[in-house]
């Protein structure tokens, strides 16, 4: 007589329900993206207990941005995106079969943040008469890579020129990333980007490299070129 067999019996999943807010949809590059999300156990009532992972779509795959553990309450992920890109929130838990929420699109704006975090890649270039970049600038030359780089702004190379792009703001209101323009009368003769403090990254003249220096002349404009 046949041995009798039992046939394991899986044990049934329960598909959660998953909520989830976005702080923003417009997000200032170099900003923090804040995401709630909060999964209920349909069956208690209850919230679930997992693990939930922010994700954005990047180069044809979810890529994992912050991952939290749910026990009890909800629970909010966070992440600074670089790019606009679309992200949603998934839950994996003991018992339960997987769950995405709807996917939305956060729009990574250009900021004064990164304009100036793409001043500072280019720290220790050599000057050079007429060059704009990406190796070697002269001082229009390289305002004019890094905002085009940033914003997609096209700027002129010549420094009086660029002091008419932009918006005219007032030099106890000047933010990082701001367009620096020093003047000779109302002329403008040389331009670098605001650093905060006091201090403008730029590329000075023959045999000097780009780098962070101190304003050294009062006669300036202010121009801003983002939010």
């Amino acid at each position: 007589m046949a041995a009798a067999t039992t046939a394991a019996v899986a044990a049934p999943t329960i598909t959660p329900q998953l909520g989830a807010s976005t702080s923003t949809r417009n997000l200032p590059w170099g900003s923090t993206l804040k995401v709630t999300a909060k999964v209920i156990d349909p069956s208690t009532g209850q919230v679930a207990k997992g693990t939930v992972r922010l994700q954005a779509w990047d180069k044809g795959a979810w890529r994992t941005l912050d991952t939290k553990t749910v026990n009890g309450s909800a629970v909010t992920l966070t992440a600074k995106p670089t790019s606009t890109s679309w992200v949603r929130t998934a839950f994996t838990g003991a018992g339960y079969s997987e769950k995405v929420s709807t996917k939305v699109k956060v729009k990574v704006k250009a900021s004064g943040s990164k304009v100036l975090a793409e001043a500072k890649r280019h720290k220790g270039a050599l000057y050079k008469y007429g060059a704009s970049g990406p190796k070697r600038f002269d001082c229009s030359g390289f305002t004019k890579y890094v905002y085009k780089k940033t914003t997609g702004k096209s700027l002129p190379h010549k420094a009086n020129l660029q002091q008419r792009h932009g918006k005219a703001v007032a030099k106890s209101k000047k933010q990082v990333g701001d367009l620096i323009v020093f003047r000779s009368g109302s002329y403008g003769s040389h331009v670098g980007i605001y650093a905060g403090d006091g201090y403008v990254y730029d590329s000075p003249r023959t045999g000097k490299r780009v780098g962070k220096h101190k304003i050294w002349n009062n006669n300036y404009v202010v121009r801003r070129l983002v939010a």
